[in-house]
């Protein structure tokens, strides 16, 4: 059994998410993945099942009903991962955004740096984005400056999405209590694993924008990460169940 996971929501992934495998399934390390669709209209998840038997035992699929929300995409990975023997779970997106090549430098932070959370970050050392607008980039980099503003947090990169989690960051979270759907949910998970005391370690990486598909970011999902960032930090300090670890599996 391998121990490393990568999991990879897609809504509408069509054009990459062959290519996402390949590449993914390419690098040393023996990787395996978990694609969770949504219900794409666009036949993403045939796709998947199509290269399937290629990678027989190292490629899996679950599908949804419907677009349920990044987060929940996530903690149905997380909870079919911990429900496995997987050692190293991962967070990636469909589009090439994050490069595959980086999963081994986020692995070895983990398995062999002694850290609980490795986020590949495009803040840690300067401003590494490619193919963003000038806007988008100041939005994500203000971002991140408000969240540390508001949670004390010490990461450059808080909305970052390309994470690999040791599994005993995910067991010690209550994932039944995640509030958050959207991008704040990044926030949220980083925010939890933080309280919780575990070792966080920011991996430089270079972000580049999608160049096939089309972006789910959005108003709403921008508003919820704004404002849930203070929510988030209320309940932080009045309700502490959530803030305690879950007791480790024997």
């Amino acid at each position: 059994m391998a121990e490393s996971l990568v999991i990879i929501p897609t809504y509408k992934e069509k054009e990459n998410i062959e290519k996402i495998i390949r590449k993914v399934l390419s690098l040393p390390g023996n990787f395996h993945i978990l694609i969770i669709d949504d219900n794409s209209p666009d036949g993403t998840a045939d796709a998947v099942r199509q290269v399937m038997p290629e990678f027989s035992g190292r490629l899996f699929l679950e599908t949804r009903e419907g677009k349920l929300g990044l987060g929940t995409a996530y903690v149905h990975g997380f909870k079919w991962a911990l429900q496995r023997s997987y050692k190293y779970i991962f967070e990636m997106d469909a589009d090439f955004s994050h490069d595959p090549e980086d999963l081994p430098r986020l692995l070895h932070a983990c398995s062999h740096k002694g850290f609980d959370l490795a986020i590949g970050s495009r803040y840690i050392d300067g401003v590494n984005v490619v193919n963003w607008p000038i806007s988008r980039v100041l939005m994500s980099y203000f971002a991140s400056a408000y969240v540390r503003l508001v949670t004390g947090m010490k990461i450059q990169d808080t909305t970052a999405g390309f994470k690999c989690y040791r599994r005993e960051v995910l067991e010690a979270i209550d994932l039944d209590r995640i509030r958050f759907t959207g991008y704040a949910f990044q926030i949220e998970m980083k925010f939890k694993a933080w309280k919780l005391g575990f070792r966080i370690k920011e991996v430089s990486i270079i972000f580049t924008d999608r160049v096939e598909g089309v972006s789910k970011m959005s108003k709403g999902i921008f508003k919820e990460a704004v404002l849930g960032v203070i929510r988030m930090r209320w309940d932080s300090l009045v309700n502490k169940r959530d803030y305690r670890r879950l007791p480790q599996p024997k």
